[in-house]
């Protein structure tokens, strides 16, 4: 049983609902690696990197609220728990114990890659579906592929 009555047809919410769901997982994963990395990160570059750490986080979390509360908009029940995190992301993972800050900049640059090319994939997809959904995977995507910059600019090397 639905509580939430969808402004969707069937189909397009279904499509519309997977998309934000997988969004959903993908940022949530995206916010823990941040952190993970943020509370771990070592080396001469540790201030400026921990800080973007933090600055990721913060987008990763904000947006998943926005996605979580879109799908329930659309009558699709949000899951963030963290079994369905661990199961379901598509993120490339953290090793465990100290990252030293060139390694924590190479991982966030992969987990944007990742992450943004899922993100484009589901931006085509919601066009057909659900425009209003679309507009905001576009959203985060502009501001995925800004933070993809900036870390990847961290690089000098």
């Amino acid at each position: 049983m639905r509580t939430i009555t969808s402004p969707l047809p069937e189909e397009d919410r279904q499509v519309t609902g997977t998309a934000l769901q997988e969004t959903l997982v993908d940022l949530l994963d995206l916010s823990l690696v941040a952190k993970q990395a943020h509370w771990n990160v070592y080396g001469s570059r540790f201030r400026t990197i921990h800080e973007q750490l933090d600055e990721v986080v913060a987008t990763a979390r904000d947006y998943a609220d926005q996605v979580a509360e879109r799908a329930a908009a659309l009558g699709v029940s949000p899951d963030g728990r963290a079994a369905t995190i661990a199961s379901d992301s598509g993120l490339p993972g953290l090793k465990p114990g100290w990252i030293g800050d060139a390694a924590a900049v190479e991982a966030l640059v992969e987990s944007f890659s990742v992450l943004i090319g899922r993100l484009r994939e589901r931006v085509g997809t919601t066009g057909r579906s659900d425009v209003v959904t679309q507009d905001l995977l576009i959203g985060l995507t502009a501001e995925l592929e800004k933070q993809s910059w900036m870390f990847q600019s961290e690089n000098r090397g």
